[in-house]
């Protein structure tokens, strides 16, 4: 009996390798969603102080802490960006792969962290 591989190789996207069919978009959340979280972590702002900031109330920021994704839109996350002093850019351009990316400042591939919505 042939044994099956102890692991596989991963896309790239753990939102794609368990089947969600918008992994993109979660994938792209979730950087987002990573940043918020370091800005507020290297402030050191409570949840009430960052739910000032960002102009919602405690529990929404608690269920950012969680990583609750699929409770705000990608345009929303980039607006929190914003209001913590961040440039947020979006840039089009042909791809081999069609899809969401989120890029840092330095130009890698996976978040943006920087202040303004382009």
């Amino acid at each position: 009996m042939p044994k099956s591989p102890k692991s596989v190789a991963g896309s790239g996207n753990v939102f794609a390798d368990i089947g969600f069919p918008n992994a993109d978009e979660m994938l792209a959340r979730s950087e987002l969603v990573r940043h918020i979280n370091n800005i507020i972590e290297q402030r050191g702002l409570t949840q009430v102080e960052a739910a000032s900031l960002l102009g919602i109330n405690q529990p929404k920021v608690s269920a950012l802490k969680r990583g609750r994704l699929t409770e705000f839109s990608i345009d929303r996350l980039m607006r929190f960006l914003v209001a913590l002093g961040q440039e947020v850019d979006i840039k089009v351009r042909p791809a081999s792969h069609a899809g969401l990316k989120v890029a840092e400042a330095s130009g890698r591939d996976t978040d943006q962290a920087g202040g303004g919505l382009r």
